[in-house]
């Protein structure tokens, strides 16, 4: 979940990899640290908390020179500290790196290097990488082959970047497993390397993804791609359509309010050449998908964590109810253990804004030991879910900075639907009138999305009427049981608000017993089919003394007679009335936390890709 970010070529690198940092520090913000050879020696500085205690540090007291590496941490082994922060220096100051992952085996190794009289400075599972390299190149290695023994040797999935002092010429970095990816941007007579593309869209669009189990020797002219065994890979340049412009704030005083606005621009990108109004066709290309392909899938699984789990409920739906293909939801970090029942009738479908999401790859793994047909909805272009699957819809939302996802939440709940329509199209299960009301409903979304964001200020309204709540209850039905998960993940996430999603029909059977004066309850109420099974708990929260936040469609009465304050969306079929619902959800969230005077778009203990277990 770290962010990491290498320069090499003749520029200052202490400018360039701190920039990189800012882009990154959504990935982790317990410690930044950054070095850089001067003068022949390795300088290090790093402090504990957000970036701009390392700026603060590098104002009084600068350093200057190149290559560069940096760091942001999101803490796993060791406490957030400047003890625990990254780059670590090895025992002769000669060799630092930076490192993502959890080395699995580091007691071991750190007891054997002990044993041999290493000291170690941190708490950190990271130090171990750094020793075992100048083990091995006391041992006569250059700084290429210790680095490659020393990935012979830990364990687990790392994305690892080291620099010698010795070896000034040159910048190694690996990626091994899922730990999150490893990009090298190719520059004229530079070269960049970083965990994640923002970091470097600045400096160049044209770029390399390094695969599991992949290193690269960098130089300012030449990046030299081997496998771990040094065998050298051709290589593939991706060029980048985003800009660096995508990745700033803009007029917004958040990333996440900016995306959330976003999202009339990202769902109509995401339709964009894959929808034909004319004929009622749907076009995914990167599927790769024919008629015989569709008709020969059996069950399909979806699979994705967090934010990314809840758009799959939704289309698990979806899926069911336009393909009639029997379809599950699973959580991919439960997945994998599961001994899934998979064969080449199976598709296994992973949700994933960044790509990289290790328990989601995991679940990919399994689907492809197992013989299914793998799928990605994936918002990062050229990442790991997007590579390993035999097709792929991209959402193409641009970059998602802030930690709590939102555009990257709306925009696969319309890929799930255009995937379903294509699918029941080349099966022959759907009839053309159908198909085309389905598509003809799709030009809407951009417009009543927009209506809903122009709502803003009466959401902020109901958000300073809940500023001081602790505790609050979201219920859904059907299609919308989803939107009531995310709602109060929402919450939980930037507002620190204990909050929980309900399946409204569940009520009665328990959590009716916490509803009374002092417990809010978000009842998403649209006019679906189960509007009126929503009207009945409406009235049941009511009857107990409960504060009901109703999100209804606008002009309806009945709702509004009841609730003691209204979230309005405009009128939307009822397929695609989640991508609605969630917007005044996703406004509350965020007005709360503001009123609240919290980091929005850095909340506490949570980091943008989870690229570790």
């Amino acid at each position: 979940m770290c962010g990491i970010v290498g320069y090499i070529g003749p520029r200052d690198a202490t400018p360039i990899v701190l920039n990189g940092l800012k882009r990154l520090e959504y990935r982790g913000y317990d410690s930044a640290g950054l070095a850089v050879i001067q003068d022949g020696k390795i300088e290090v500085r790093r402090d504990a908390g957000k970036l701009s205690r390392l700026t603060e540090l590098l104002n009084d007291s600068p350093i200057h020179g190149t290559p560069g590496v940096g760091h942001t941490r999101w803490a796993t082994h060791g406490a957030p500290s400047a003890r625990n922060a990254h780059p670590h220096l090895g025992a002769t100051g000669r060799v630092v790196v930076v490192h993502n992952g959890i080395v699995e085996n580091f007691l071991d190794l750190r007891d054997e290097l002990t044993a041999e009289g290493v000291e170690f400075n941190s708490d950190t599972d990271t130090e171990v990488i750094v020793h075992l390299v100048e083990h091995h190149l006391a041992a006569g290695l250059d700084l290429t082959e210790a680095a490659r023994r020393t990935f012979g040797e830990i364990a687990g999935a790392h994305g690892i970047v080291l620099m010698s002092a010795d070896e000034p010429d040159k910048i190694v970095c690996a990626r091994i497993g899922n730990a999150g990816g490893v990009v090298v941007g190719l520059g004229e007579g530079e070269n960049f390397i970083a965990s994640d593309i923002p970091a470097i869209l600045e400096h160049t669009r044209r770029v390399i993804f390094l695969e599991s189990h992949q290193m690269a020797v960098v130089t300012r002219s030449e990046v030299r791609v081997q496998t771990l065994d040094g065998a050298r890979v051709a290589t593939k340049v991706n060029n980048i359509a985003w800009d660096a412009a995508a990745a700033e704030k803009g007029e917004y005083r958040h990333f996440m309010q900016k995306e959330i606005h976003e999202q009339v621009r990202s769902l109509t990108e995401t339709l964009a050449g894959r929808v034909d109004f004319t004929d009622g066709n749907i076009n995914l290309p990167e599927l790769h998908m024919t008629p015989e392909m569709a008709g020969n899938i059996h069950k399909i699984i979806i699979t994705a964590c967090g934010t990314a789990a809840y758009a799959g409920m939704v289309g698990k739906l979806l899926i069911e109810s336009i393909t009639r293909i029997p379809c599950q939801m699973e959580i991919a970090s439960e997945f994998r253990y599961s001994d899934p029942i998979l064969d080449k009738h199976s598709v296994v479908l992973a949700i994933s804004q960044s790509g990289e999401t290790a328990d989601t790859l995991a679940a990919m793994e399994e689907g492809r030991r197992k013989g299914a047909l793998l799928w990605s909805i994936v918002n990062a272009v050229g990442s790991q879910a997007m590579r390993v699957a035999d097709g792929s819809i991209s959402m193409q939302t641009g970059p998602e900075i802030g930690v709590a996802s939102t555009k990257a939440f709306t925009a696969p709940l319309v890929d799930q639907y255009m995937l379903a329509i294509m699918l029941a199209h080349l099966r022959g299960t759907l009839s053309d009138k159908t198909r085309r009301q389905l598509v003809a409903d799709l030009r809407l979304i951009p417009d009543v999305v927009g209506r809903a964001l122009r709502r803003e200020a009466e959401v902020e309204k109901v958000a300073w009427a809940l500023k001081d709540v602790r505790d609050c209850l979201y219920l859904g039905r059907g299609i919308n049981m989803p939107i009531a998960y995310e709602g109060a993940l929402k919450l939980k996430e930037i507002s620190y608000v204990h909050a929980e999603g309900y399946p409204a029909g569940e009520m009665k059977h328990g959590p009716i017993a916490l509803i009374d004066e002092n417990m809010p309850v978000v009842c998403i109420a649209p006019k679906d089919p189960w509007h009126d099974k929503m009207i009945s708990q409406i009235q049941q929260a009511k009857a107990r003394g409960g504060t009901v936040i109703a999100v209804a469609t606008e002009g309806d009465e009945l709702v509004s007679s009841m609730a003691d304050h209204v979230l309005w969306v405009p009128e939307c079929p009822w397929m695609l009335s989640p991508v609605v619902t969630v917007i005044p959800l996703q406004l509350l969230a965020y007005h709360i936390a503001v009123v609240r005077g919290l980091d929005v778009d850095q909340p506490r203990n949570l980091a943008k890709s989870v690229t570790v277990e």
